[in-house]
């Protein structure tokens, strides 16, 4: 802080320094008038000693500096503080600036994005005085200029994006926020340190039409997922199938597992599983029987004619 201090408020060799990029001319010697009511003020300092220590004697805090003006004019050693300083009480004034961060929200704003929807955004800022000289003389009210500055360029990075970017991007709009409004208010010695979106609020119906945009994306994920399941256990019941066929005894051994899965339960329903290969041998036997009887009834037809 103080290097800044050094460094932008030292006179030049023309009689003037500048603070902010704006020259402030000052003289050695001020006029007659200024003279006088200097030692106007001094003589009453002296005059009223002891009293007038407690008009001349300030104190700042360690988080605080004093600008100081005497005749109007900026006095010369840059911002006092922190401590004690010395004013003289009649052609002396001074303003205390309070170098801690200090943050604030930006109203929400309606916005309308670059795909023609409107939102409302809110957001807040973080920032703080690193150069106490720029701050009074270069702008007339550094906090509420920030604010307006904040809420401009809030609406104005925000128009520039689409709705799914200032939901999903809040991280990259924070930080052209904040590189924006530190460029625009360094002149004024104000350091935006963070910028960050708290909410987006939608209309009511666009919230539904995404609402059931989403469900339908579920639902539709879900049957691939489902049909995906099914072709899966097909496969894994052909593979079963085909090692059940290579062993018979497989499938009465499966027989009996189902039999003691469903005795577990504690049911009164009795079943008796049937062999499929015994059924096989009746059904097979049926066929050739009525083959034969088939022929007998053709016999007796090609008899009767």
């Amino acid at each position: 802080m103080d290097h800044y201090q050094k460094q932008n408020n030292h006179p030049n060799h023309s009689g003037q320094h500048s603070a902010g990029g704006v020259s402030y001319t000052s003289t050695d010697s001020p006029g007659l008038c200024a003279f006088i009511l200097t030692l106007i003020s001094y003589l009453l300092i002296v005059a009223t000693f002891p009293f007038s220590l407690c008009l001349c004697i300030k104190v700042v805090q360690e988080y605080e500096r004093a600008v100081i003006f005497r005749l109007g004019r900026l006095l010369k050693g840059g911002a006092k503080g922190p401590g004690i300083f010395f004013i003289v009480p009649c052609i002396d004034s001074y303003r205390k600036v309070d170098l801690r961060t200090v943050s604030f929200d930006v109203p929400p704003q309606e916005i309308l994005s670059r795909d023609s929807v409107t939102v409302a955004v809110d957001a807040v800022v973080y920032y703080k005085i690193f150069r106490p000289i720029h701050c009074v003389t270069v702008v007339s009210d550094f906090s509420h200029s920030t604010r307006l500055l904040a809420a401009t360029t809030l609406r104005n990075v925000l128009g520039t994006r689409n709705l799914a970017e200032i939901l999903s991007e809040r991280e990259s709009i924070s930080a052209t926020m904040q590189s924006s409004l530190d460029d625009a208010t360094d002149p004024w010695g104000v350091k935006v340190e963070r910028v960050e979106i708290k909410d987006v609020r939608l209309p009511v119906q666009l919230q539904r039409a995404m609402a059931a945009e989403a469900e339908a994306a579920r639902e539709a994920r879900a049957k691939v997922i489902a049909a995906e399941g099914e072709q899966r256990a097909s496969r894994a019941l052909k593979e079963a199938a085909e090692v059940i066929n290579e062993s018979p005894a497989a499938l009465q051994l499966r027989y009996m597992q189902t039999l003691n899965a469903i005795s577990a339960e504690k049911n009164s329903t009795i079943i008796f599983p049937l062999p499929i290969d015994l059924l096989s041998q009746y059904m097979k036997n049926g066929n050739s029987k009525n083959g034969k009887n088939g022929k007998s009834k053709k016999d007796l037809l090609s008899d009767d004619e």
